[in-house]
């Protein structure tokens, strides 16, 4: 029996796989690989662009998603995660799940006998990666010469970006406060200082300041923070036809003003329409396209 093909964090595919998802998600008229099963969605957190583009994109290749809230199931207060796993896999050809923690995942993938998809955790959301790669892509034809800029939180977001973007041979600069880095870092360029890691960036990234489960932190993460908004003179430092990415929600006048986010250099919404392409993208490559 084939080991199953886990996708945890975006540097599970090599370069030319991540290509190949890439091409898969611009199918115009995708096989229906997933016609007549299951495919059991976990959300241990709130959820609205993965929740609804992954069902969409589930739906779109013939399957039928089941999703579940994390209390529904209790990963190691009602069972261990790997007896859910091994329940779930019994009915369904891929588990795809958003966790607190992302060693859930790894003791999933463990003993899945079906692929085991990150949906967000708490290192890393390569989905998100996928379809911000895709949108780059869309826009420049080639990742080649290009510099990816990140400012604020070193998160979860950010680590999966860095993945990416080695990947593709893209270079990326990240400023943040004092102990905000992103860890690991990779072979991104560590700065504090926004403008620096902005300058002759091709594409600004930002997130907001405290995710889900930070809320206790929320105060204090706005004290240290600023000065690291991405507003219209910080996007001046960037290269006049910079784009500009946020993997939303976004708090408006706090990680970014309005009028950028708003603005002609913002692609956030065909950023967020490619979350469904980028996770159909991906299906296709994990269950074949034939």
């Amino acid at each position: 029996m084939t080991a199953p093909r886990h996708f945890l964090e975006v540097d599970d595919l090599d370069a030319n796989e991540l290509l190949t998802v890439l091409d898969l998600a611009r199918l115009p008229d995708p096989p229906p690989v997933l016609a007549g099963k299951g495919v059991a969605l976990l959300f241990e957190k709130p959820s609205a662009r993965t929740r609804n583009s992954t069902e969409v994109a589930v739906f779109e290749l013939g399957g039928h998603p089941v999703t579940m809230r994390g209390e529904e199931v209790g990963i190691d207060t009602r069972e261990t995660a790997e007896d859910l796993t091994r329940t779930l896999a019994c009915f369904h050809i891929a588990i795809a799940a958003r966790v607190f923690d992302h060693a859930h995942l790894e003791r999933m993938a463990a003993v899945s006998s079906v692929p085991v998809v990150n949906l967000l955790s708490d290192r890393g959301h390569p989905c998100q990666a996928l379809a911000d790669l895709l949108t780059l892509h869309d826009r420049w034809g080639s990742f080649e010469g290009r510099t990816l800029a990140w400012v604020g939180d070193g998160n979860n977001v950010c680590q999966s970006l860095i993945r990416a973007a080695a990947l593709t041979g893209m270079r990326v600069q990240v400023a943040t406060p004092d102990g905000y880095a992103p860890d690991p870092a990779g072979a991104a360029v560590l700065t504090h200082d926004p403008a620096e890691a902005v300058k002759g960036a091709d594409a600004v990234f930002t997130d907001t300041w405290a995710s889900m489960g930070q809320e206790d932190e929320a105060a204090a993460r706005r004290t240290a923070f600023a000065g690291f908004t991405v507003d219209d003179a910080l996007m001046a430092q960037a290269k006049a036809d910079a784009l500009f990415l946020h993997c939303l929600p976004a708090h408006r006048g706090e990680e970014v003003v309005p009028s950028v986010l708003d603005g002609p250099q913002s692609v956030v919404w065909p950023e967020a329409e490619n979350r469904l392409h980028a996770i159909r993208g991906l299906f296709l490559f994990l269950f074949g396209t034939a």
